[in-house]
């Protein structure tokens, strides 16, 4: 594993996300997002830390396009219901991002099986992905797993008998009534397999057949958020800027770009490290963490950690990265911003990095590499976490819940956190 702060040249850490997406035993749901990613041009995700269903779904839809991933806290929503989780799958949809859902499980085998598919929230139907510890022992993610493939079943099963009954569905996601509690995943988990693999659902309401072949899909249309200006002239990699670059951005700038229905599949991410101060999630419990994650490869996607964490071959983790912020600009942070904000601008920090001031943008030139907020957390740019620490995923919570402008915000770290990929990946 490599040492914070400097880690190893593993092939992952300069290839593109288009590239790893592509390697072989790469999970479908891993494939899709890192693909999504590389479309969208974002490595941001947004952390909904709210507490009612209104400020949820505005949220979703005020920073949808700018972010890959939406990491929500159903239980702290004071009146989730439903209702809720359609409307928040279709704007998902309508984006072009995926569900993560930070419960961070932690117990007996039984009895995370119960909190992921049943109660008031029932992740499994609507989570993409969750999160866990590895405290419990590896156990807990041979359990997740079984209740992920059931719960998919289940919803397999639920379309069957539907359409044998005599009711059509359409295969559309975005058919559904709001009284019928599962419709949106019976819908869509018809078409695959627990392990995410497409199926067909016939459309002729006395057939009640599934078949094996793949059948074409109304793609999701993405609406290309980057800036005009943010390619490098003098550089020719066609991911990244230059004649080829540009010719890329044009062939996007056309209209929208399409991507494929995300694959009703399941995956888990396994907390390695945390960002708050003095916590436990170190040394050999990191180690064992990512030894586990290996001898399940065919659920596990990657890690919540401060760094990456791929360092065998074969290795291709996605690694999420939270306690990541930039300084409040006066035009996007809100009046009422806490004090904590405010004494992060004005204390100053021998150990800001000096790669930041050389780069030569007025916002990263003052940051601070590191910050906090009073409560035991610590804040990092995403240029250190992403260029720096190796990770591929910056997630942010408050600095673009208080802003005045959340859109505008999410789009500047948006941009600051591709840009520190791009640089990444040219191996600078």
């Amino acid at each position: 594993m490599p040492p914070s702060g400097q880690p190893a040249r593993h092939p992952t850490l300069t290839q593109s996300f288009s590239h790893r997406a592509s390697l072989p035993n790469t999970h479908p749901l891993a494939a899709y997002l890192l693909n999504l990613i590389t479309i969208k041009q974002s490595n941001l995700c947004v952390s909904a830390d709210v507490s009612s269903s209104a400020v949820l779904l505005q949220l979703a839809e005020d920073v949808g396009d700018s972010i890959c991933m939406l990491k929500t806290h159903a239980d702290i929503v004071d009146d989730w219901s439903e209702r809720t989780v359609q409307r928040l799958k279709e704007i998902s949809r309508q984006k072009g991002f995926l569900l993560f859902e930070d419960r961070k499980f932690g117990d007996i085998g039984n009895t995370v099986q119960k909190q992921y598919t049943s109660g008031h929230h029932r992740i499994a139907t609507w989570a993409a992905i969750v999160n866990a510890h590895i405290f419990p022992g590896p156990s807990i993610i041979t359990a997740l797993q079984e209740a992920a493939a059931a719960t998919l079943t289940s919803l397999n099963q639920s379309v069957s008998t539907e359409i044998s009954a005599g009711t059509p569905r359409s295969s559309s996601d975005g058919d559904y009534s709001h009284s019928d509690a599962d419709a949106d995943d019976e819908g869509r988990a018809g078409k695959y397999s627990s392990t995410g693999r497409k199926r067909s659902i016939v459309t002729a309401t006395t057939i009640s057949q599934y078949t094996e072949r793949t059948v074409q899909q109304t793609p999701l249309i993405i609406p290309r958020s980057v800036p005009n200006d943010y390619y490098d002239d003098d550089d020719d990699d066609s991911e990244n800027g230059g004649a080829r670059g540009k010719q890329h951005r044009r062939q996007q700038d056309a209209a929208a770009v399409s991507l494929d229905e995300p694959p009703v599949a399941r995956g888990l991410l396994l907390l390695a490290e945390m960002s708050s101060e003095g916590n436990l999630l170190t040394g050999d419990y990191t180690r064992r963490c990512v030894e586990t994650a290996r001898q399940h490869r065919d659920f596990v996607l990657g890690f919540i950690a401060q760094r990456s964490m791929n360092s065998e071959s074969g290795d291709n983790f996605i690694c999420f990265t939270p306690g990541v912020s930039l300084p409040p600009s006066s035009s996007t942070t809100t009046d009422t911003d806490d004090d904590e904000e405010e004494d992060d601008d004005d204390n100053t920090d021998d150990e800001e990095e000096e790669d930041d001031d050389a780069a030569g943008d007025g916002v990263r030139s003052r940051a601070k590499s590191s910050r906090g907020d009073g409560l035991g957390q610590r804040y990092n740019t995403p240029r250190k976490v992403v260029l720096k620490e190796g990770c591929d995923v910056v997630i942010v919570g408050r600095g673009i819940l208080k802003a005045r402008d959340r859109k505008k915000e999410a789009e500047r770290y948006r941009r600051e956190a591709w840009r520190a990929y791009v640089e990444r990946i040219k191996g600078r």
